[in-house]
């Protein structure tokens, strides 16, 4: 063999080692991973039931043009983006080497569903459902498990739905707190201070310790915006204190003919705090009677200047807010023993209706409840109704 042919037999061999090289091995092995990955970010037919159509076209996107257009749904908090954006190409280098792999793109979550059931979520039903009267049918289909209207004038009762067991009564309790206080004719205008005893009785509010208000502003924000701290200052403040407070609670619900109602704190917040339909019919009929209690339950907003910011305090009725009724006088109330509830003194079809709705189903339903009773009161002639029964 010539030394020509010696040479050309050595470049042959050296071509064939070097189209063998690991680095040839990697560059191969980085484009299998990619297309692997690209695979497995393919979005499985019905792969989630929450998921929209504009969403499935995002990821659609996604996987063909790359991962940048899939990270645009996902809100990263700023000072976060390089972090992410780092430890995106540190994973991606960590599986081939190359920054432009495909991202696994993540679901997004467009829809919430709630638990079916209260186990689901380990809180504890209302006593009206333990006791089986929630989800209970009635002509008007209300939501509430404990319904009843009563003429204000004549104390017929039109309609009712369960008045006959006694349930808390959440911030509803807080109608008889106003009356105790303006019985005992204390100075409206004297300026009280919330203090660290107020505040452990409720931990969210915005009347922060040291807060300083008139009884006149405690009492509105108690009835108009269910303020528990302005409540439970309110009695802390009464003679004798919070404990003498509950006393003459109890003494005025006896006064009022209310045999199956207790008192045991002054905003609510306690279970122990209970009541019947007729009872709270009756409390509303007497509150009625007193201009302050209709004014302030009735208002629409407040705002206020505390600790030298300006807060809004607003009803929470909202249809106070909205002026739907002609209501004289409301309160709402809510915790997990009670439920949602709510009672009005409210004029329809010319006619004084005094409305009680306890342990409603969801957050709007009270109202939703009290406008199909004042259109069902409004659809007939009230001449033609025949009273159940006398409230007595």
């Amino acid at each position: 063999m010539g030394f020509k042919s010696q040479i050309s037999l050595a470049l042959f061999v050296t071509l064939i080692a070097v189209s063998y090289s690991p680095d040839s091995a990697i560059a191969q092995s980085n484009s299998n991973n990619q297309k692997q990955s690209a695979s497995k970010d393919k979005t499985k037919p019905n792969q989630s039931s929450n998921k929209s159509l504009a969403q499935k076209q995002s990821n659609t996107k996604g996987n063909t043009k790359g991962s940048s257009n899939s990270a645009s749904s996902k809100t990263t908090k700023p000072g976060q983006a390089g972090k992410a954006s780092n430890t995106a190409n540190a994973n991606a280098a960590k599986k081939g080497g190359n920054s432009n792999a495909a991202k696994k793109t993540k679901d997004v979550r467009v829809t919430v569903t709630r638990p079916a059931n209260n186990a689901a979520t380990g809180a504890r039903p209302s006593f009206a459902t333990a006791m089986g009267l929630r989800g209970q049918y009635d002509d008007l289909s209300l939501k509430s498990s404990v319904a009843m209207v009563v003429n204000q004038e004549t104390n017929d009762v039109l309609f009712e739905k369960n008045t006959g067991v006694s349930l808390p009564i959440a911030s509803i309790t807080k109608l008889m707190a106003a009356m105790v206080v303006l019985d005992a004719d204390l100075p409206m205008d004297e300026s009280i201070q919330i203090n660290a005893e107020d505040a452990r009785s409720y931990g969210k509010s915005r009347l922060a310790t040291g807060t300083s208000l008139t009884r006149r502003e405690a009492m509105l924000l108690s009835l108009m915006a269910s303020e528990n701290r302005a409540a439970y200052t309110l009695g802390r403040n009464y003679p004798g204190g919070v404990s003498a407070f509950v006393v003459a609670m109890n003494q005025k619900a006896q006064d009022l003919g209310m045999r199956n109602s207790r008192f045991a704190d002054p905003s609510g917040l306690s279970s122990n705090n209970v009541a019947s339909a007729d009872d709270l019919a009756r409390m509303v009929s007497a509150s009625y009677q007193y201009k302050a209690i209709r004014e302030y339950s009735t208002w629409p907003d407040l705002t206020m200047t505390i600790n030298n910011r300006q807060q809004t305090f607003l009803n929470t009725n909202r249809l106070v807010r909205s002026g739907d009724m002609d209501i004289g006088l409301q309160k709402t109330g809510f915790i997990s023993a009670a439920g949602k509830c709510l009672v009005m003194q409210a004029n329809i079809n010319g006619s004084p209706l005094l409305l009680v709705f306890l342990d409603s189903v969801g957050t709007q339903s009270r109202f939703a409840d009290a406008v199909r009773v004042k259109d069902w009161y409004q659809q007939i002639d009230p001449s033609d109704i025949r009273p159940l029964r006398r409230l007595m």
